[in-house]
């Protein structure tokens, strides 16, 4: 699914309200430096600081992606880090939880750590948006 917001053709040409649409849609965007070489831009993570009525307009636009998702089953209940009421850190808990399971049970365990950390600030938003573009094309086709 690709959300792309736009102004109606009823409202274009209205001169202030056209303006004041146009600043919803837009956000100012500063990098706020997380650990690591200052020089490094890979220690920095962007921040969005957006208008109310744009942070209004994600919240329900939020809750009705959230309700397709759970009504469809979209996400395993067993999937943290973005789903409400679970987090990373419960992650982490439920995942020691069933590796020491294991190894009470004298299951051989190997467990694999991949740092992911810098990999989602490396992608082009022009590359980015072009994929997501393509995909809602290719799933209207099939």
């Amino acid at each position: 699914m690709l959300l792309l917001c736009h102004t109606p053709s009823s409202l274009d040409g209205h001169g202030e309200q056209e303006r004041r649409l146009q600043g919803q849609r837009k956000a100012n965007v500063t990098l706020v430096f997380i650990q690591g070489k200052k020089e490094d831009l890979g220690n920095y993570r962007p921040v969005s600081l957006t208008s109310i009525p744009g942070k209004v307009m994600e919240q329900l636009t939020l809750g009705l992606i959230n309700k397709h998702v759970e009504g469809k089953k979209v996400i395993r209940s067993s999937q943290h880090g973005f789903t409400k009421g679970k987090s990373c850190l419960s992650n982490l808990i439920a995942f020691c939880d069933g590796m020491t399971g294991w190894v009470d049970e004298g299951r051989a365990v190997d467990v694999v750590y991949l740092d992911f950390s810098k990999a989602f600030g490396t992608i082009s938003h022009i590359i980015f948006i072009g994929k997501l573009k393509k995909l809602d094309e290719d799933s209207e086709m099939g």
